[in-house]
């Protein structure tokens, strides 16, 4: 639960930023899916929720670009499970969104906070 009260924000996201988590959470280490939601989640103080069907599609989308890839590995509860790892192109991309995110927040703050 957010909080101060504020529902969690689930699909109104800008286009890409779900992709720029995900690489984030990833360069922390390889995770699977239910692990990198929560800590999308825990990590915003839960104002962002992620749909898994949201965030699978995101992963599969970032695994065709190279910029992560998959192995099955055992979980946490001893299940077979699929879990991701960032490689050197998603690295490389992490770097260069991460830019154009703080190009875009600087532009959008010019607007919303004149000097």
């Amino acid at each position: 639960m957010p909080k101060r009260g504020t529902p969690p924000i689930h699909g109104d996201m800008l286009q890409g930023t779900l992709d720029l988590l995900i690489l984030r959470t990833l360069a922390l280490g390889p995770a699977h899916g239910h692990t990198i939601a929560y800590a999308i989640e825990r990590q915003s103080d839960d104002v962002l929720a992620v749909e898994h069907g949201s965030l699978y599609p995101a992963l599969h989308r970032l695994e065709d670009r190279k910029w992560i890839a998959s192995f099955w590995g055992t979980s946490e509860n001893n299940r077979k499970a699929r879990y991701y790892r960032l490689t050197p192109a998603g690295k490389k991309q992490l770097t260069e969104q991460t830019n154009r995110w703080d190009e875009i927040v600087r532009a959008v703050n010019r607007i919303l906070r004149p000097a």
